[in-house]
């Protein structure tokens, strides 16, 4: 039994809610930001243009399948014993 609900019996705690319902979300993310004087908002307009949001712009973009391609070969030293990947 998860310690939440172990919790929730033994002492009659009210269940906190959804994954992200306003609850969690102050616990988890609310409260963690004034405590950095981060502003989420503003931080999350400032991540929009940074390098991996277009990388995944670009990844969406290509659609829903991998390109599979490679970017660079390792020759290796000696025999593989591919019995370990079995």
């Amino acid at each position: 039994m998860p310690v939440g609900i172990w919790s929730q019996k033994k002492f009659g705690y009210a269940p906190l809610g959804l994954a992200d319902g306003p609850v969690k979300s102050a616990i988890f993310g609310g409260n963690n930001a004034r405590l950095y004087d981060i502003q989420p908002k503003r931080t999350m307009l400032e991540l929009k243009g940074d390098r991996f949001a277009m990388m995944k712009a670009a990844y969406e973009k290509a659609g829903q399948e991998p390109s599979n391609t490679r970017y660079g070969y390792v020759v290796p030293s000696k025999s593989i014993d591919h019995r370990v990947f079995a």
